[in-house]
């Protein structure tokens, strides 16, 4: 017995040993992962910086302009419309599905509701559709001539009736509810995980004490899923600031520019207008404005 304590005890220490000798063992495992990491996301960050210093057509020979590029973004009007758009898009995108998400989660979770699971494969299927797919449907939906508007003069709503995406003033909402209707899926896929690990003796032990439903609902639930929801902000404001095929394929940033988006401007920019340096400075400045929202909402959703 004493011989096998001492056999565990010399292989412990060993291990000890180790690592202390060889701090960076743990690297070393960590290498592989790093060195694509920095192949696949890195280096073109990093050679999208360096284009957005340059005035370059994409072919040609390239001139140095240092931040132009950069002060164009600011002082350009339809850059910064863009960005604007893109801001907007957050609303349809992450804060109207956090909103419907918490609401569908919390009914659904605390209701006995039968083929549970059929529902929430129902309500994640926009998530597994490829976003072409939906923008051609969805397209098809606000046409002239599409349900949507035939539902609205069946039921005697005709004057409302319009041209969706050919609207100034209803193009970029129609596009932001189609991310509604997308992300919705996902925040209350999350949140509902998030809801069945709260123990009902919870919830139990709030109504003995008087709550109702409301203040169940602020006080257990909603705090419970602090994590799914910074999850779910995340991928949704990301989601929103860098969506690109739903415009092109609708809109196209039309009708005029009322519905163009960062990266969008980028398309246009670098293989429209052949502006490669402009392209790269909107997308470096893109970058920044995504993790720097994301970065506060972690911060904030992290806070106890």
């Amino acid at each position: 017995m004493t011989d096998t304590v001492a056999i565990v005890t010399g292989r412990r220490g060993a291990r000890r040993s180790a690592r202390v000798t060889r701090p960076w063992l743990p690297y070393a495992y960590l290498a592989p992962a790093l060195v694509l990491y920095g192949l696949f996301l890195l280096v073109p960050l990093g050679r999208a910086a360096q284009f957005s210093l340059y005035e370059w057509d994409g072919l040609g020979a390239s001139v140095f302009v240092g931040f132009d590029n950069y002060v164009a973004v600011f002082q350009s009007a339809q850059l910064r419309e863009a960005f604007v758009h893109a801001l907007v898009l957050i609303v349809f995108f992450a804060v109207l599905p956090l909103c419907l998400g918490l609401l569908l989660a919390a009914l659904l979770t605390r209701a006995k509701v039968r083929g549970l699971g059929f529902f929430r494969t129902i309500v994640f299927l926009p998530q597994v559709i490829a976003m072409v797919v939906i923008a051609v449907t969805w397209r098809q939906i606000y046409a002239p001539t599409g349900p949507l508007n035939e539902a609205l003069r069946a039921v005697g709503l005709g004057g409302l009736a319009r041209a969706w995406l050919g609207d100034y003033d209803w193009a970029l909402p129609a596009v932001g509810l189609i991310g509604t209707w997308v992300s919705t899926g996902l925040v209350t896929v999350l949140l509902m995980a998030g809801m069945s690990r709260i123990p009902r003796e919870q919830y139990e032990a709030a109504r003995l004490d008087g709550a109702g439903a409301l203040r169940e609902f602020f006080a257990i639930t909603l705090p419970a899923v602090r994590g799914e929801v910074t999850v779910a902000l995340t991928l949704t404001i990301v989601a929103a600031l860098k969506t690109f095929d739903l415009v092109y394929v609708t809109t196209s940033g039309g009708p005029g520019t009322s519905t163009t988006v960062p990266s969008y401007e980028v398309y246009r920019l670098a293989f429209t207008i052949g502006e490669v340096g402009a392209a790269a400075a909107v997308g470096i400045v893109l970058t920044a404005i995504v993790f720097l929202i994301n970065a506060v909402v972690n911060v904030i959703g992290e806070r106890r």
